[in-house]
């Protein structure tokens, strides 16, 4: 059995892998996106109330420190004139906070806890561990980059995999919610099928996008 991938669109090519848990997943050799089986995933409302638990909060000095793996190389690039945006924030906003510490305007979304009207284009998009939550990231991501002006920003945060037989074990698959994978490959595919050019990432989390400008 194979399935389309929800990415790059492939079809006759993707291939199942081990995870470690009893969830199906599919390998795309395209892209390398590792995907949960539609089948296994989470209804909204399980969704939502696994969400739900989380505890973030800017008093959290782990959780603000953590964030830093994404504000350090992105704050340098940003200005007061730039609006922004925290698109997938969660229950608890904490992103936009720190960014409005910095002086720096930054809109608040997400799906489920702050569904409120977005107002593009931004100048600047965050997406911290939202990736990975994508059903169907092909057409998520096509819409984080509709929100970016010609030549905005996307930062975002989600642990890449790196080897098949480290999949196999890896504890970030355990959490359910998390249903998409994405290789250091992965990133270069994203920038080609959305128009955006990858200008810096970590190897490890947390990739830097530009948009390009319309032809």
């Amino acid at each position: 059995m194979t399935l389309p991938c929800p990415l790059c669109l492939t079809s006759d090519r993707t291939e199942p892998v081990r995870g470690a848990d009893r969830r199906r997943y599919f390998h795309c050799p395209h892209c390398r996106l590792i995907f949960t089986d539609p089948r296994d995933m989470l209804s909204p409302e399980q969704e939502r109330a696994r969400y739900g638990q989380h505890q973030n909060s800017i008093e959290d000095s782990g959780y603000v420190r953590f964030l830093q793996q994404i504000l350090r190389p992105m704050l340098p690039l940003l200005n007061p004139a730039m609006r922004g945006l925290d698109y997938g924030c969660g229950p608890g906003p904490v992103l936009s906070q720190l960014l409005r510490r910095e002086g720096l305007a930054c809109d608040d979304y997400d799906p489920l806890f702050a569904p409120g009207p977005l107002q593009p284009p931004y100048d600047f998009i965050l997406s911290t561990e939202c990736f990975e939550h994508f059903h169907v990231p092909g057409r998520e991501i096509a819409r984080v980059c509709g929100l970016l002006a010609p030549g905005g920003l996307l930062g975002i945060m989600t642990e890449f995999w790196t080897t098949q037989d480290r999949f196999a074990t890896w504890s970030y698959t355990r959490d359910r919610t998390h249903v998409a994978f994405y290789h250091r490959q992965t990133l270069d595919v994203i920038a080609r099928c959305f128009g955006l050019e990858l200008f810096w990432q970590d190897g490890c989390r947390v990739a830097l996008f530009r948009r390009r400008p319309a032809a």
